[in-house]
């Protein structure tokens, strides 16, 4: 730990408030809430902000899960954002601390992505850093941003649409990880997330047929066409899709059938892979005599991190260091990693500065918070709730995160966080590199979403599947 006596302050108070934290962390992941499902996951954390001094404004950006959480002081310049998540994976349900599959409700949705452990880290982290800011009578305004929905893509450009980073000159990211590391250069693939909706006309298969139009015809030519064009894209894409439904019957001709897409590249070409699947689509109403519909629902930028405060996040890192894991953990960790085929190495890693500008393997994942890079300068800090090796969208990952590995890595990542604010609110010359860097992305890449202007946000997209579970996971809510 290094001797800067305001971040010795600063982690004794993210001590002095884990405990709370680690307890919100624990109940989200209890909830495992869907995306725009995630009401117990939001209320708890714009509740606990609101009872440490923060004005909180609950459904934001027209999303009713959506929130910030603001603390001002002095001139409130300047104006730091912190981003948070809560949504949970569909099928991921798990025991926490169990080294085998096992579900706490068979089928129901699990935090896969460590999204329980990001408010609670971000929570924590300012939290602790209003009080150094109020004792020593810094300058700026902290800012919570609770975004729902990150696993389809979904609340940032809504969010930045409606002016919420106009006032914004740093964001701090983060996201649980199986090790401590932050990321510059360009990460990640931009993307659109669209269903089409092809509808026909019904008909007696077999009397019949003749009078009928095939909407599931559609969506297989549909799918065909887009098939066929990926041999044709660059090799940075990434496209997938499944059929959301196709008919109830075969002696039916089905009048109503959709699919769902993900269109994902870089930045200057999924705009354009985008526009040649809605050819298919418009190809595979033609050949059927259907019609069609999109509905975009999710459409993002790549991730351009600034580079400056990659570094300092690193720094701070080092000055944090890793937790110390007791032999129970060690044991759990080798255990989970053999059943899962993993390197079994326990808890062992370092921190880690990682230069990302696309270089292969190409990471191919997407997430909304590349349009906040580039309305603010934007890193992230990935802080230890995983066992090592263990990858997103997998049910190790649900099993470690109501431990003590991820309380100890929520209150890491808390330290690293605050320490990282600490220093743009103090050091001048800092922020005016962190500012400078970003004005000159900005000139190369002004922002212009990709989400089309009459895009909304897709409400009960997720009510459906959440409401089978939540009466049986109910029962195994934890109490904050």
């Amino acid at each position: 730990m290094m001797a800067d006596p305001e971040k010795l302050e600063i982690a004794k108070a993210v001590e002095s408030h884990q405990e709370k934290f680690w307890k919100m962390s624990d109940a989200i992941w209890s909830y495992a809430e869907l995306g725009l499902e995630e009401y117990k996951s939001s209320k708890l954390v714009a509740d606990t902000m609101e009872t440490h001094g923060f004005k909180v404004d609950r459904g934001v950006a027209g999303m009713p899960t959506a929130l910030t959480a603001s603390w001002s002081h002095g001139t409130g310049r300047p104006v730091i954002g912190f981003l948070g998540e809560f949504d949970a994976l569909p099928m991921l349900s798990q025991k926490a601390g169990s080294t085998a599959q096992e579900p706490v409700v068979p089928g129901a949705p699990g935090h896969g992505c460590s999204h329980n452990t990001m408010c609670p880290v971000q929570g924590l982290a300012i939290t602790a850093l209003k009080e150094i800011i109020e004792k020593n009578g810094l300058n700026g305004t902290i800012r919570l941003y609770g975004c729902p929905a990150e696993e389809n893509a979904v609340s940032r450009p809504y969010m930045v649409r409606a002016g919420l980073f106009n006032d914004v000159d740093v964001v701090i990211d983060c996201h649980g990880e199986d090790t401590l590391k932050v990321a510059q250069g360009v990460e990640g693939t931009a993307c659109y997330s669209f269903i089409v909706t092809f509808r026909g006309k019904a008909a007696h298969s077999g009397t019949h047929p003749w009078k009928g139009r095939s909407a599931a015809d559609a969506v297989e030519l549909m799918h065909a066409g887009t098939e066929r064009m990926r041999e044709h894209l660059p090799i940075t894409q990434r496209s997938h899709w499944i059929t959301l439904e196709g008919g109830e019957a075969p002696n039916v001709v089905p009048d109503r059938a959709s699919t769902w897409y993900f269109i994902r590249d870089t930045d200057e070409n999924v705009e354009s892979n985008f526009q040649w699947a809605l050819d298919c689509a418009r190809g595979a109403a033609l050949m059927t005599q259907t019609s069609y519909e999109v509905n975009v629902m999710a459409a993002v930028h790549q991730r351009f991190h600034n580079n400056t405060l990659a570094e300092l996040i690193f720094e701070n890192m080092k000055a944090v260091g890793t937790p110390e894991y007791t032999e129970e953990e060690e044991a759990y960790a080798r255990a989970l990693q053999e059943t899962v085929g993993l390197p079994v190495k326990g808890m062992e890693y370092s921190p880690e500065l990682s230069a990302t500008n696309m270089a292969p393997p190409l990471k191919g994942g997407s997430s909304d918070v590349g349009d906040v890079t580039l309305v603010a300068p934007t890193a992230g800090v990935k802080y230890p709730v995983r066992v090592p090796g263990s990858f997103s969208h997998h049910w190790a990952v649900v099993s470690a995160g109501a431990t003590s590995i991820a309380r100890k890595g929520i209150t890491v990542g808390a330290k690293v966080v605050a320490f990282t604010a600490l220093d743009i609110l103090t050091k001048s010359d800092l922020f005016a590199k962190i500012r400078a860097e970003f004005e000159t992305l900005t000139r190369e890449r002004p922002y212009k979403p990709f989400l089309p202007p009459d895009a909304r946000p897709p409400f009960g997209f997720n009510a459906e599947l959440m409401e089978k579970y939540r009466g049986a996971m109910e029962q195994f809510y934890v109490n904050p």
